[in-house]
């Protein structure tokens, strides 16, 4: 079977109860639950948490959380592969028998059902150990510049400077968004974009919420995106 595994902890502190803070008109974490259970992909949607307040917020919105993610596994520092491969051992334990694993973050509401499906498609095609969604650097990397502490500047790549950025090669970053994982791949491999295949979507639904200004962003896109493509809805 597959399943979803969202990992939402309670300890945000740039932006409090950023997982279950209302955003417009939902619980953030509602936008990765409704996504994993609308795609028809998985026959789990869980939460794994260490807060009694995502707990409820989740249940509520129809996702399981079947255990709780230990305190050693919900600090700051904690990457996120562990976490999947504790959240695969405790289902484990329940008796379920699982082949693939989709980690969804919980602050994605730009998030896509169809690339989920593709790229779960790109996992089992490319015979990857994960896959993810990837978007292009909006401005070529190669033409980088730093400052110094005088305020001039210089370029990182100092052999790229005078090099049309038509002819530089393009460079992607994580969407941070979602990624799939056979079983084996989430327990043994934490290299995942070492191992992984990209699946490449528009920048323009990518988006990293990391502080009140990225918050504020998200919901300007957020509302964008649904009065182009769902205008009904954002006139509600």
């Amino acid at each position: 079977m597959n399943i979803a595994v969202i990992p939402a902890r309670g300890g945000s502190k740039r932006i409090p109860g950023k997982n279950i803070k209302m955003f417009s008109g939902k619980p953030m974490i509602a936008y990765a639950i409704a996504a994993a259970r609308s795609s028809g992909l998985f026959k789990h949607v869980i939460v794994s948490t260490d807060d009694d307040a995502i707990v409820r917020v989740a249940q509520d919105l129809g996702a399981e959380v079947p255990f709780r993610r230990p305190t050693n596994l919900a600090d700051d520092h904690t990457p996120t592969v562990p976490v999947i491969a504790h959240a695969i051992e405790a289902c484990a334990s329940l008796g379920w028998k699982i082949d693939n694993v989709c980690c969804i973050y919980p602050a994605v509401p730009l998030i896509d059902v169809g690339d989920l499906r593709a790229a779960l498609e790109l996992l089992t095609a490319s015979g990857a150990e994960y896959s993810f969604p990837v978007a292009a650097f909006p401005s070529a990397i190669q033409r980088a510049l730093k400052l110094s502490s005088s305020g001039l500047v210089a370029s990182y790549f100092p052999e790229f400077e005078l090099v049309r950025t038509q002819d530089l090669e393009p460079a992607f970053h994580d969407a941070g968004q979602f990624y799939w994982g056979g079983r084996d791949a989430w327990l043994n491999n934490p290299r995942v974009h070492k191992s992984g295949a990209a699946l490449v979507i528009p920048a323009w639904r990518v988006v990293d919420i990391d502080t009140p200004e990225d918050w504020v962003r998200a919901e300007m896109l957020h509302r964008a995106i649904t009065s182009w493509t769902h205008p009904a809805q954002a006139d509600q």
